[in-house]
């Protein structure tokens, strides 16, 4: 007898099985935790000077003390204008970070940015928050990647700079936070302490052990489940893995609309297609003969137990009862309703949990994890992205076999105008150019194709490539957003040779669909036109840089609405193009010294050469600080010297020698205030 057949509130699962034991070769999904200075450790106190003035927020020590305890290395990511505005002298910032540290750290690493924000029009830092380089220099400095880092603080630009560098972000709002900066964050906590809460529950939840487990032998077959979309296949990828890891073969339920995106994820030895009337957005009539036939072809695998994946609006249980009927003794699955004898292990979640990440937690529920080496990001299969050569002025190849061995530009490949001509036998383009996909198959999730289009010549007048990507039936689309400056391959690739098309990107302009999920798992920084139908949080790109665009706290938010409820669509009608141009600007940067060629981003996923890093992303500035609302005064240049005391009193001389343009200042009285201001 089960576990929720004796338990009186019928809410535990069965006692599961334990699975492999294998950890990642860094168990839990983090490394560290950085957080913002001023309204987010210590009450803001504008261009502070004064070490006596500095007082910690309720609670901050105990809280970080709890993260140390769980092994995770803290530090802090500062942006401190007031010292190129002469506000304070650097001796001034020195104590005051000592005294920081001795309140509440110590902390493994100090990245200040000392700029002041430039004049309109003028070349940023790398540096300063919105930029990613404090939060990719920190990560380096601890020696992990900003992927496996979270990002604590109280305004946007804290949330902009977590996602600019593939972190994760966590707002703990104050009374200076807008509203809109509220909407828009990843993940929310009301204090430090809920903001721990949230991160160990994170960090832990996709590689927990579950009460009362006992061993169990390796299973011969495993059947998975994700009857859903591409996208929806794609984010499920590494719970895949992990049952891969686990298993000596795994076949995989899937819906005609997913199959495509399936074919594509490693660890999958055999798929079945079926679609799931109670899953498919537009569901045909149930046959009792085809539920026959699936229940016949389910048993005729014989696997030994299913792990069935959903979204968090979708239930299981229909699918467990056919499962049931096929003879599978063992099924695991996500279900807030009681599910009698239908499953085996019923798995719960935190809302808002990530979706990738809320498929591992069911996957390490039942007893698989993913091995040694494995990092939980999204990842294809190592041959499926295809190449994409043109072999004349109007002929674009695409080494797609689900395409052919050609396929015709509707366009003037190379006679379209400024920087997006192609000559014949060259790359169409050079790695580097930028994707516009414009369709989406939720039309509430796609933005109005003639701002699309705005976008595109904005995008080509900046000197970009453009090329324009589209589904079957999709060719009016994007021969409307690609127009003259745009390269147009609408409809002409399979999902294989989009995948070859944006790997090559140096970043993707996108709604909430499936390509967005594709360039994740290629390790392509994604422009996320996000309508906040369903929550950012949870459907957002997954561990690649993403500058998020559209208004976060529109009336459809969270409806789910397939269709737009608002006239005139409002949450990505008011997108202008000078921002998609400034956000494709700052994800293809690529600055990085610790990895010249491009070749390789933080997670282990290969790009093309000249691509920027996947953690080197940031999202157009909208405000600024607390402490950084002044006129500017004497700003400093990135490249120039500083002179920082330490603690003790000594001046050490530093120049410009590094990558960010900001500050190691690693406070506190047995170290030196500042390591490096770089250029």
């Amino acid at each position: 007898m089960r576990n929720d057949q004796v338990d009186p509130h019928q809410c535990r699962s069965g006692a599961p099985h334990g699975g492999p034991t294998g950890l990642w070769a860094r168990p839990g999904l983090f490394d560290a935790v950085l957080f913002d200075r001023d309204g987010t450790l210590v009450y803001d106190v504008p261009y502070n000077p004064d070490p006596d003035r500095v007082r910690a927020m309720p609670g901050a020590r105990e809280a970080l003390d709890r993260l140390r305890d769980a092994g995770l290395r803290l530090g802090v990511v500062s942006n401190q204008s007031g010292l190129a505005r002469g506000r304070f002298t650097a001796a001034d910032l020195a104590r005051v970070n000592a005294r920081v540290d001795e309140l509440l750290g110590p902390f493994d690493t100090w990245q200040v940015c000392p700029h002041a924000e430039p004049d309109p029009g003028a070349e940023s830092c790398r540096c300063r928050k919105p930029a990613p380089g404090l939060i990719r220099d920190a990560a380096r400095a601890l020696g992990t990647d900003p992927t496996r880092c979270v990002v604590v603080g109280d305004i946007g630009i804290d949330m902009t700079a977590a996602g600019a560098a593939g972190a994760a972000g966590i707002l703990v709002p104050t009374p200076v936070t807008r509203a809109g900066e509220v909407a828009a964050a990843p993940a929310l906590a009301g204090n430090l302490r809920d903001a721990v809460d949230l991160i160990l529950q994170r960090h832990r939840l996709a590689d927990a052990e579950r009460p009362g487990a006992v061993p169990r032998g390796r299973p011969r077959c495993v059947l998975v489940a994700r009857p859903d979309s591409a996208g929806d296949v794609l984010v499920t990828g590494p719970a895949i893995r992990a049952v891969a890891a686990g298993a000596d073969r795994v076949v995989m339920l899937c819906g005609p609309r997913g199959r495509a995106a399936a074919e594509l994820l490693p660890g999958i030895d055999e798929l079945v297609e079926w679609r799931l009337p109670w899953i498919d957005p537009e569901p045909e009539r149930i046959d009792r003969a085809e539920v026959d036939r699936l229940t016949s072809r389910l048993a005729a695998i014989g696997a030994d137990e299913a792990v069935l994946f959903t979204s968090f609006h979708q239930s299981a249980l229909p699918l467990a009862l056919v499962l049931r009927m096929a003879g599978i003794r063992r099924i695991s699955a996500i279900s807030e309703d009681y599910p009698g004898s239908l499953l085996d292990v019923r798995h719960r979640v935190p809302t808002g949990i990530p979706e990738t990440e809320r498929a591992l937690s069911l996957a390490a529920a039942a007893g698989f994890r993913l091995p040694p080496g494995d990092e939980p990001v999204l990842r294809l299969l190592p041959d499926a992205p295809q190449a994409v050569r043109v072999d004349d002025p109007q002929r674009v190849r695409v080494d797609d076999p689900h395409a052919g061995s050609a396929v015709r530009v509707d366009g003037p490949a190379a006679g379209v105008d400024g920087p997006a001509a192609a000559s014949a036998g060259d790359e169409l383009p050079e790695p580097g150019y930028v994707v516009v996909h414009p369709g989406s198959s939720v039309p509430a999730r796609a933005c109005p194709p003639e701002l699309c289009a705005e976008f595109v010549r904005a995008l080509s007048a900046a000197g970009h490539r453009v090329v324009v990507t589209g589904g079957p039936g999709e060719g009016a689309l994007t021969a409307q957003v690609a127009g003259r400056t745009g390269i147009d391959l609408g409809g002409q690739t399979s999902l294989t040779g989009l995948a070859g098309i944006i790997a090559r990107a140096g970043c993707l302009v996108v709604g909430n669909t499936g390509p967005a999920h594709l360039a994740a798992a290629l390790g392509v920084p994604v422009v996320s036109l996000f309508a906040p139908t369903v929550p950012f949080g949870q459907w957002g790109p997954y561990r690649v840089p993403t500058v998020r665009l559209g208004d976060a706290d529109a009336a459809c938010r969270h409806s789910r609405a397939t269709a737009c409820p608002v006239p005139g669509h409002p949450c990505l009608s008011r997108i202008e193009p000078r921002q998609v141009v400034e956000a494709v600007r700052l994800l293809s940067r690529d600055d990085d010294p610790a990895d010249p060629s491009g070749r390789v981003n933080p997670s282990g996923r290969v790009n093309p050469a000249g691509r920027a890093d996947p953690s080197d992303r940031a999202e157009p500035p909208d405000r600024a600080e607390p402490s950084d609302r002044a006129e500017p005064a004497g700003r400093a240049e990135p490249g120039g010297r500083v002179e920082v005391p330490d603690a003790a009193g000594s001046t050490p001389v530093l120049t410009g020698s590094g990558t960010s343009g900001g500050l190691a200042v690693p406070a506190g009285p047995t170290r030196s205030a500042v390591r490096e201001v770089r250029p």
